[in-house]
């Protein structure tokens, strides 16, 4: 199978399970606006969200699956379902400790880490702290689907744990929408979704155990042990917890600071939901399925062919994400208007969210190129480098967050981790370049140049599109009018964008064809301007 049909796979789950969290966000906009309960509510599962991030998702994504594949090569499924085990009886363990003590100290938690600037208010701080207790026994359940996830990346089973996700958006689409259906007040809705977050983690790690057992892994519970290959696991998934928790750490620092401004953190979240559209369906495709090829061919001494891989990544990577960033930018109003604008959403609200949104995009590239760049460290078992990177990182976006908040509110945060992005991505880069793990091609430097080209023609496009349909996109035209307006802005920037692209020689379709084939050492064609 080639990466491009990989890639498809993961970012096509992906992408139904994005668009349903459009829906989740639209219909919480309606209900509760970025009002108090919507603050409280966003605050809570970002706690949660965090460690599953840490834990789970980055830890296990960069710790266990070279380790995992390693075991498939060397004992085959027996060494990999032993491993698995004894992997399933120390992590059980210690996030059912890790939940309990969280449980007891949520109210201290709340005070000092996940929003300060609550205390003031008793009552919001109060419904914070009991919807985190609801909600954080959801970080086991999903790090224990990320587990489970790993396994099935690696025996090349991409489809379930990339669709996981959708029974969240589907349980919590079920509960606003019996919330609004009730006439619930406020407080309700945020219940309703709490407990939605804990039946979906359960929901998930269910269907993705089955996942495993119908892939052939029958895993059971061992008695916990500290095995040389649970230590090797540790040691590797510490620091890469943090590494691959990188966007969720600046954005926990971005929502303690915003904390101090009412509707400062619902406004971060709506902006962050439309951008992790096309960051969830590129990055996200590119980081579980590039990981354990990389991993693969560099086990098997493969070297050309991994470089053929890191760099085929890249180019699908910016093709995709750069038309992205110039249409966030120059339609960033169009686009929260639409989607979000109605019932407690006024348009002052959309003006804030547009307007974070536009600096969210300009990082999207960063963002997104980071998923890319941190499996060269990762399937090299070298997950110390790109810690340190991200630790410069988060303290680059502190200092920024912390100066700009006060100028330019929400829009400050957002460039702050906007900032901090692209400097991670660019030290990776530089890093895996000077010691010799990425090769550069001129020909992805001249593709990427064009690119660019391409980008800054469709954003003109965008910006005179726009103004001619400005009347249809208002808030007086009724939804349905938005919505073909919308959809013929979004049209046109891919006409025009693509059209440019392969006209001026940024890609071609050949092109992306044939470097996207997984092939042993198979070098990319040549372009003819280099």
């Amino acid at each position: 199978m080639s990466l491009v049909k990989k890639f498809a796979t993961v970012g096509g789950a992906t992408l139904g399970s994005r668009v349903l969290g459009f829906a989740r966000e639209t219909l919480m906009a309606a209900a509760l606006g970025t009002g108090p309960m919507a603050d409280a509510f966003y605050a809570a599962f970002r706690f949660p969200n965090l460690f599953r991030r840490l834990f789970a998702e980055g830890a296990f994504n960069a710790a266990f699956v070279p380790l995992f594949a390693k075991e498939i090569e060397a004992g085959g499924l027996d060494g990999a379902k032993r491993f698995s085990e004894e992997v399933f009886g120390v992590l059980f363990s210690v996030l059912l400790m890790l939940t309990i003590a969280m449980e007891l100290l949520m109210p201290l938690i709340v005070a000092w880490v996940i929003a300060p600037g609550f205390v003031d208010d008793a009552e919001k701080f109060d419904v914070t702290v009991k919807l985190a207790v609801v909600m954080f026994p959801y970080l086991m359940c999903m790090s224990l689907t990320a587990m489970l996830s790993g396994m099935l990346n690696s025996l090349h089973h991409y489809f379930a744990a990339a669709v996981a996700p959708v029974f969240l958006n589907v349980v919590l689409i079920g509960a606003l929408g019996y919330g609004l259906w009730q006439g619930a007040s406020p407080l309700q809705v945020a219940w309703y979704l709490s407990w939605g977050v804990l039946v979906a983690g359960l929901l998930q790690m269910a269907v993705l155990y089955a996942g495993v057992r119908q892939a052939g892994m029958k895993i059971g519970f061992r008695r916990p042990r500290m095995t040389p290959n649970v230590k090797r696991l540790l040691w590797l998934a510490f620091p890469a917890a943090i590494t691959g928790g990188i966007t969720q750490i600046n954005q926990l620092i971005g929502q303690m600071i915003a904390s101090t401004k009412d509707g400062a953190i619902s406004a971060l979240q709506y902006a962050d939901r439309v951008y992790q559209l096309p960051l969830g369906v590129v990055g996200i495709a590119v980081g579980v399925v590039l990981l354990p090829e990389l991993a693969r061919a560099l086990k098997g001494g493969h070297e050309r062919e991994a470089g053929n891989l890191q760099n085929r990544s890249m180019e699908f990577v910016l093709f995709l994400t750069l038309p992205a960033a110039g249409a966030l930018w120059v339609i960033s109003d169009e686009i929260v208007r639409v989607l979000y604008e109605r019932g407690a959403f006024s348009p002052e609200t959309t003006s804030v969210v547009a307007g974070t949104l536009a600096i969210y995009g300009l990082g999207l590239p960063g963002f997104v190129m980071i998923k890319a760049l941190n499996p060269g460290f990762f399937a090299r078992e070298d997950t110390k480098t790109p810690m340190r990177i991200t630790m410069l990182s988060v303290v680059i976006n502190c200092v920024l967050a912390v100066s700009l908040f006060p100028l330019f509110y929400e829009r400050g945060i957002a460039t702050a981790e906007t900032v901090s992005g692209w400097i991670t991505a660019l030290l990776l880069f530089v890093t895996l370049v000077r010691r010799g793990h990425w090769p550069l091609e001129k020909a992805l430097a001249w593709r990427v140049a064009r690119l660019l080209i391409a980008t800054v023609v469709m954003a003109v496009s965008l910006e005179y599109a726009s103004g001619y349909l400005a009347h249809r996109l208002a808030p007086t035209s009724s939804l349905f009018e938005q919505l073909s307006a919308l959809g013929l802005l979004i049209g046109l920037a891919m006409v025009v964008y693509f059209s440019v692209a392969f006209l001026i020689g940024g890609a071609d379709l050949g092109m992306l064809m044939r470097n996207l084939k997984r092939g042993r050492g198979k070098p990319p064609p040549s372009d003819p301007a280099t």
